[in-house]
């Protein structure tokens, strides 16, 4: 089940730009600010930079669809013709990702959080 989109991933190359960049556009300062990534949360939405986005495949920002069952929603997108970009991995805390992109090139990506 997915439960929405919840969070956008942008590659940036230079992440104290980006950082400026989206702290003036949201209006709060990072919840998390590491060298390998910066994220924000504003309006129900959680923001990230990835400095290494551009390395994984990322052509633009990532939407991440909030799903209870990671692996199941990646494997019927990849039994649905999407490419995988980024296999399932934990990036913290529980917290898992992954990401595809579709026959049209769009990247969509996925993310569960650990159970409550």
């Amino acid at each position: 089940m997915a439960a929405g989109l919840q969070t956008v991933i942008y590659p940036v190359k230079d992440l104290d730009r980006a950082k400026a960049l989206f702290s003036a556009l949201l209006e709060v300062e990072p919840y998390a600010d590491e060298p390998y990534y910066v994220g924000f949360k504003a309006a129900g939405q959680d923001v990230g930079l990835d400095p290494s986005g551009h390395a994984k495949g990322m052509t633009g920002p990532v939407p991440y669809w909030h799903v209870t069952d990671l692996r199941e929603r990646l494997a019927a997108l990849l039994a649905a013709g999407a490419e995988l970009l980024e296999d399932a991995h934990d990036v913290g805390g529980g917290r898992l990702i992954a990401s595809v992109k579709d026959a049209d090139g769009n990247l969509v990506g996925l993310l569960q959080d650990p159970a409550a």
